[in-house]
This record gives structure tokens, C-alpha cells and sequence, in this order.
């Protein structure tokens, strides 16, 4: 009897802690389940348009020469340079043959052979190379870093030699199967018939006889906030803390991670500490990595060119250039644009610098303007302090912001220098007049074609304003102009 009346007390007792265990779970408020931060976080969503490794893989400029030392240059985006560009990438390239630079006497071939020189700046792996073009070569071959790929037709006009230049500056790999006729290169350098010619400077440099015709454009922007670069960047940014220092820059972390935000929310500097394995770096990797990194964080704002900086320590230092239009974005200090910087190990990226700001893709406003060539072009770089140190010269687009959220992109004559640095050299002549010949910046007198032709980008055709007739005083100002697009 006792052994009954107990077991029907146990049995009272776990079905009233039954019925409690309901009460709380669900009928008293605001003691469900509660989510930690970290079940909460929703991760960010892209903002910036994703990209593929071969699109950011492109020759800087292509230089034509018509024989008979005349050249000319294309650049980026402009309709002859695409044209040229993709019939290349449908050809093959075999039987990869090394020599040495020297076997061949290139200033002859430059001035006497009809041909297209292919230049990529500081260089870029072979490995990615073979991502754009039909390579077949063997391990030496690809895992060199070439800087550029002549292609001429011989003396006779029937013989077609290709070769691709290591940046070590003493191999050449002639394609001995290259698929490619003598049609082929009479083609591409009818492109440039009616184009500006160039005139050749030292080994590498080339300086228009002529007048470049560019625009000055006025371009809205969007921003991104830090509340978004935060969440791109932080696995759960409701960890991180924020420090102003006293240059007013702000900055977060999460006790590993930190994310500097400068230039009143224009700018931003993103560092993680990587722990290195040990297994060694492979640059074209690092670059795949890159490119996925900068998909995932905050995406790509236009046409971007990667550029070859090598293992600088601690791994490898990528670059990519930002564009609008044909021509490269270079920043008026002490602003800071047009470029992204990555430092990555072993596919790891520890350093990511780049701009908040994404440019419109229609400029709220464009202009003419003139680039001078000729002798004043010849006389700035003549001038110039450090005329020993470079190595490119390029029109490129100066950028400064305005105060009504827009950014006044000017074109300009700029250097590179062997640093990697970029400086101002020239900058258009104002109020969108073209010289005439025999004018301050206009091509010589009596030279055919004189009035010059234009590299205008298959972009921007027909959005340029007409060109303002009559005399103008052309100042172009003191010094050169120290960039910061290389920071």
C-alpha cells in the first residue's frame, strides 16, 4: 500500500514538472531560445560587380610599327587595340624555342619591319597569360614573367616571327608554330594608318608628333559606409571595437583583424595577420586569391589591369589599376584613388587598400581636350628631374574630388617611374582647343596627316563636345605632380 501511494506521488510529481517545463518554454515572454550574435550574422551582400582573372590580364599599351621608323600606339578600350586584341587571343602559340635577347638587332626591326609589339608594363606570369592566350610551352617557359610580345613580319613580307620577352631583360622565347600570317600583320598595322604617329625616344619610349585627343569629365560617385566594409571584412562585426586617432581616421578590430577608414570615408586600409606555412608562394595563385578577395569584399568598380610588383617580402604585393575610358586613374595628392593593393601569403590575403567610392558609369559631364605632342611634349620630358628613371609614359586621367559628390577627372601627360611611382609630366592644353601645326603642342609643319588622329575609347564614341576654334595661351604649369596611385 505504502509502495503504491509513492509511486503515485513520483508519478504526480514528473507530470507537474512536465507541465512547468511547457509553461516556460512557451507560454512565458521573452524566455524562448535566445540567438547569440553569431547565429545572427547575416553575411554581407556584393555591392561591386564580380570579375575573372583574364580580365584584368592586358597588354598596357600595343605599339604599331608601320616601317620605315614610323609607329604609333593604342591603348585600352579603344576600338583598334580591341579589334587587334581578340583576333590575337583566337590564335595558337607553340614550339616555344629560348634565346637570348641579343640574337636579334631589335632597333632594325622596330624601324624596319612592319609589326605590333604587345607591351604588359612591369610584366605578368606566363601561368596567367595562358589564361587569355593559347599557350603551349614547357615548365621553364611557363613559370617565367614576360613583359611584352612582338610579333613582325620579315623583310621579304612573307615570314612572320612571334616572340615573347622575359622580364629578366635577357631571354626571348621565339613561337616557331605561331598561328599567325603575314595578312595578319598587314592588318593589324593598317589600324594605325590614320592614327598619330609616334616618334621613338630611347629603347622603349614613344612621343605622339601630334596632338592626343582625350575628355575632361565630371563623374558622380557612391560610397560605400563603414557599416558595410565592416561586414564584408569581419566575421561577426558585432565583436568589433572603434578607435578615432587624432588624424581623425577611424578604426576598427576585433582584437585580430583591423579596418582603417581615412580621408573622411573615402579610403580604407584592411590588415590580417597571416600565419605563414612555409610551403612557398606562387604569384599566379596569389592573384586568383586576389581576385576572389576582392569579389567577396566589396567587389570591382569599372575596368582594372593587374600589375606584375614581384615578392617584395612577406609575400607578394599585387596591384590593379583602375580605368575609365582608355586610360589609367591616377590621384591628385594628397587624395587617394584609383588603385587596389594586395599583400598576400600562400593565397592569404594579410593587406587590402583600396577606395570606398565607386564611380558612375556615365560622367555627369565631358569635354574636349588636347593632350600636346610634338617638341613641347619632347621639352617637358627633357626638363624633367628624373628623366633617367622612367620608364612609361602614358596619357592618363588625373582624378580630385569637388565638393558636390562628384570627381573631376583631368587628362594629363604622366610617367612611371622604375619604382612603380606616377607623376604628372604634361597636362592638356585648356579650353579644348587642337593646335595647329606648327603651334606650341600641334604636329610639325608640312608632315602628312598632320592634324593627328584620335585614340578615343570604343566607349566614349560620340560623347565628346566639340573643340573651341582660335588662339590660346597655352601655361602649363611648374613642377610635376607627385602621385599617390602606387601607395
Amino acid at each position: 500500500m505504502i509502495d503504491r501511494a509513492k509511486t503515485a506521488i513520483l508519478t504526480v510529481l514528473v507530470v507537474v514538472s512536465l507541465i512547468q517545463s511547457y509553461l516556460l518554454a512557451y507560454s512565458m515572454p521573452g524566455l524562448g531560445v535566445t540567438a547569440s550574435p553569431q547565429q545572427g550574422y547575416v553575411p554581407a551582400e556584393a555591392m561591386g560587380k564580380e570579375e575573372q582573372v583574364e580580365n584584368v590580364i592586358f597588354p598596357e599599351d600595343m605599339v604599331l610599327h608601320l616601317g620605315k621608323a614610323k609607329h604609333t600606339v593604342l591603348y585600352p578600350a579603344s576600338n583598334f587595340y580591341n579589334l587587334i586584341f581578340e583576333k590575337i587571343k583566337s590564335r595558337e602559340f607553340k614550339g616555344f624555342q629560348r634565346a637570348a635577347v641579343s640574337t636579334v638587332d631589335w632597333n632594325e626591326v622596330r624601324d624596319g619591319d612592319q609589326g605590333i609589339e604587345l607591351r604588359f608594363g612591369r610584366g605578368v606570369p606566363m601561368e596567367l597569360l595562358s589564361k587569355v592566350l593559347k599557350l603551349e610551352g614547357d615548365a621553364p617557359f611557363m613559370n617565367d614573367v614576360v613583359d611584352r610580345i612582338w610579333i613582325y613580319a620579315g623583310s621579304d613580307g612573307e615570314e612572320v616571327r612571334t616572340y615573347f620577352f622575359s622580364a629578366d631583360n635577357m631571354t626571348v622565347y621565339e613561337s616557331v608554330k605561331a598561328d599567325l600570317t603575314a595578312q595578319d600583320v598587314q592588318m593589324y598595322v593598317g589600324y594605325g594608318e590614320y592614327q598619330v604617329n609616334y616618334k621613338r625616344i630611347g629603347q622603349d619610349l614613344y612621343l605622339p608628333e601630334g596632338p592626343v585627343e582625350a575628355s575632361v569629365s565630371v563623374v558622380g560617385y557612391d560610397s560605400y559606409t563603414p557599416e558595410q566594409m565592416q561586414s564584408y571584412l569581419f566575421i561577426d562585426p558585432g565583436v568589433t571595437r572603434t578607435i578615432s586617432d587624432r588624424n581623425g581616421s577611424q578604426i576598427y578590430t576585433d582584437g585580430k583583424r583591423g579596418l582603417q577608414i581615412e580621408q573622411n570615408g573615402r579610403w580604407l586600409s584592411y590588415t590580417d595577420p597571416v600565419a605563414v606555412q612555409g610551403q612557398g608562394d606562387n604569384e599566379s595563385q596569389n592573384v586568383y586569391s586576389a581576385v576572389q578577395f576582392v569579389n567577396q569584399h566589396g567587389g570591382w568598380d569599372g575596368m582594372h589591369r593587374f600589375v606584375h610588383a614581384g615578392d617584395l617580402g612577406g609575400g607578394h604585393v599585387l596591384r590593379f589599376q583602375q580605368y575609365y575610358g582608355s586610360f589609367p586613374v591616377i590621384p591628385m595628392e594628397p587624395f587617394l584613388f584609383g588603385s587596389m593593393k594586395l599583400r598576400l601569403q600562400e593565397g592569404v590575403v594579410s593587406e587590402y587598400e583600396r577606395s570606398m567610392l565607386t564611380l558612375k558609369r556615365k560622367p555627369d559631364k565631358r569635354s574636349v581636350r588636347w593632350l600636346p605632342g610634338g617638341d613641347m611634349l619632347a621639352s617637358a620630358l627633357t626638363g624633367y628631374a628624373r628623366k633617367a628613371d622612367v620608364v612609361a609614359l602614358y596619357p592618363a586621367l588625373l582624378a580630385h574630388p569637388t565638393d558636390d559628390k562628384t570627381l573631376t577627372l583631368d587628362p594629363v601627360w604622366a610617367v612611371r617611374l622604375g619604382d612603380d611611382t606616377q607623376e604628372v609630366l604634361l597636362e592638356a592644353i585648356p579650353g579644348g582647343y587642337k593646335p595647329l601645326p606648327g603651334e606650341p603642342g600641334g604636329a610639325p609643319l608640312g608632315q602628312p596627316g598632320a592634324g593627328g588622329g584620335t585614340n578615343t575609347s570604343s566607349s566614349d564614341s560620340g560623347a565628346h563636345g566639340s573643340s573651341a576654334h582660335g588662339s590660346v595661351g597655352i601655361a602649363m604649369g611648374g613642377l610635376p605632380q607627385r602621385l599617390t596611385a602606387a601607395r
